[in-house]
C-alpha cells in the first residue's frame, strides 16, 4: 500500500508539473511571431482549459489534505493573473451612460447585404438602430441589389440619425471585404492602413470629438477561410469523437488556423505601425480581429492600448458562435488616455455569425 501511494504521489506531481509548465506556455506564446512559429503561436487556444485544469487540481489537492502539492499549480496560476482576468472578467455593470462618454458599437454583419429581409424588416439593421450607439463601425457590410435584401437605402433610412458615414474605399484603391462607419460625430479623414491581403484589411477614421480628434480604426483582419466542410468537420470531431476522424480534422484544422495567423501577424504589425505613426492621445481600434485575446495580433496591439472587455466587461465573451467554434475574436482596444464602462458582447442578436461589442468610452 505504500508504494502504491508512492505511485500516486509521482503521478500526480507529474501531471502537476506537465499541467503547470503547459498552462504557463500558453499564456505566454503570444509573444511568438506566427510567421516564424505558425505551430507554437497557436498554443493560447489551449489557455482556458490548461487554466481549468491547474484549478481542478487545487481543488482536488485541497479535497485530499495534499497541501504539498498544491503550491505548484496555485503558483502557476498566479503567475497568470493577467491571463485568468482576460480570459473571465468580472466587473460590475454601470446603470447608465456616463456623462461624456461615447458609446462606440463594432458589429460582423456576416454580408448585410445578402439577408433578407422578414416582412420589410431586417434584424441587423433593426438593432442598429435601437442601439443609440454613437459610432457603429461594421465588417462585412455590403448591400444587397434587389427588394429582397438590404439595399443601401434600407440602411439610409435604419440610420438616419447617422449624418457621417464612409462606406467607400478612398479613390483609386482596390475593394476588399467591406467595412463601413457610421457616426452622429463628424469624420474628417478615411484613409486605409497599407496590409497584405486579397480580401481583408483596416479603416482609420479621424473623428472630431468636441475640441479634440478621436482616431479610430476598424478592422477585419484576415480569416481563418474555413469552408463549410471544414466547420462540418469540426462539429463531427465534436460530437462523435473517432479516432481517425479526430486525428484527420485536427490536422487540416490546425494547418489553416496556423496559416492564417502568419498572414495576420504581419497585418497586426501595420496598424501598430500607423497607430505609432500618429500623434492623437485618443485612440480606439475595434473589429473583428480573428484572433483570440491569447494571440500574437491581441499582443501586439495591446502594447500601447489596453482591451476594453478585460477592463469593463463579464464573463468568457463569446463573439464567434457558428458552427461549435466559441471564441472572443471581436475586440475593442482603447489607448491609455482613455477608459471603458460596460463593455459589452451581446448575444441578443441572433442574425450573424459574430455577435456585437460595444463599450461606453470616455476621457480619462
Amino acid at each position: 500500500m505504500k508504494n502504491l501511494w508512492k505511485i500516486l504521489g509521482f503521478l500526480l506531481w507529474t501531471v502537476s508539473i506537465l499541467a503547470a509548465l503547459l498552462m504557463i506556455f500558453a499564456a505566454f506564446s503570444q509573444v511568438l511571431n506566427p510567421v516564424r512559429f505558425p505551430m507554437l503561436s497557436l498554443a493560447g487556444f489551449l489557455f482556458p482549459p490548461l487554466a481549468l485544469l491547474n484549478i481542478l487540481l487545487v481543488l482536488f489537492f485541497l479535497v485530499l489534505r495534499r497541501f504539498r502539492f498544491i503550491w505548484l499549480p496555485l503558483l502557476s496560476l498566479l503567475l497568470c493573473i493577467g491571463q485568468l482576468r482576460t480570459c473571465l472578467p468580472l466587473n460590475a455593470p454601470v446603470e447608465t451612460k456616463p456623462e461624456g462618454s461615447l458609446k462606440i458599437l463594432s458589429f460582423n454583419t456576416m454580408n448585410l447585404g445578402s439577408l433578407e429581409k422578414n416582412d420589410g424588416v431586417n434584424r441587423v439593421l433593426e438593432y442598429l438602430k435601437a442601439s443609440d450607439a454613437d459610432i457603429i463601425c461594421l465588417q462585412e457590410y455590403g448591400v444587397g441589389g434587389n427588394k429582397k435584401l438590404v439595399t443601401q437605402a434600407d440602411v439610409n433610412k435604419a440610420l438616419a440619425d447617422y449624418p457621417y458615414k464612409a462606406t467607400k474605399l478612398p479613390k483609386g484603391q482596390k475593394d476588399m471585404a467591406s467595412i463601413a462607419i457610421y457616426s452622429k460625430l463628424p469624420v474628417l479623414k478615411t484613409e486605409r492602413i497599407g496590409m497584405q491581403s486579397n480580401s481583408n484589411g483596416a479603416m482609420a477614421y479621424q473623428i472630431k470629438w468636441g475640441m479634440d480628434t478621436l482616431l479610430l480604426v476598424n478592422c477585419h483582419l484576415e480569416s481563418y477561410k474555413l469552408t463549410s466542410e471544414d466547420k462540418e468537420l469540426y462539429e463531427q470531431m465534436i460530437e462523435k469523437h473517432e479516432k481517425e476522424q479526430m486525428k484527420a480534422g485536427a490536422k487540416v484544422l490546425v494547418k489553416k488556423l496556423a496559416e492564417a495567423a502568419a498572414i495576420r501577424a504581419p497585418q497586426a504589425d501595420s496598424i501598430a505601425s500607423y497607430l505609432n505613426s500618429h500623434p492623437y492621445i485618443y485612440k480606439v481600434v475595434c473589429g473583428d480581429l480573428n484572433d483570440i485575446p491569447f494571440s500574437y495580433t491581441h499582443q501586439v496591439l495591446t502594447r500601447d492600448l489596453h482591451d476594453a472587455f478585460t477592463e469593463s466587461g463579464r464573463g468568457f465573451g463569446i463573439s464567434y458562435h457558428a458552427n461549435k467554434l466559441l471564441f472572443r475574436i471581436d475586440h475593442l482596444l482603447v489607448s491609455e488616455a482613455l477608459k471603458t464602462k460596460n463593455c459589452t458582447i451581446d448575444d441578443s442578436i441572433q442574425a450573424s455569425d459574430h455577435y456585437p461589442i460595444w463599450a461606453y468610452v470616455e476621457k480619462n
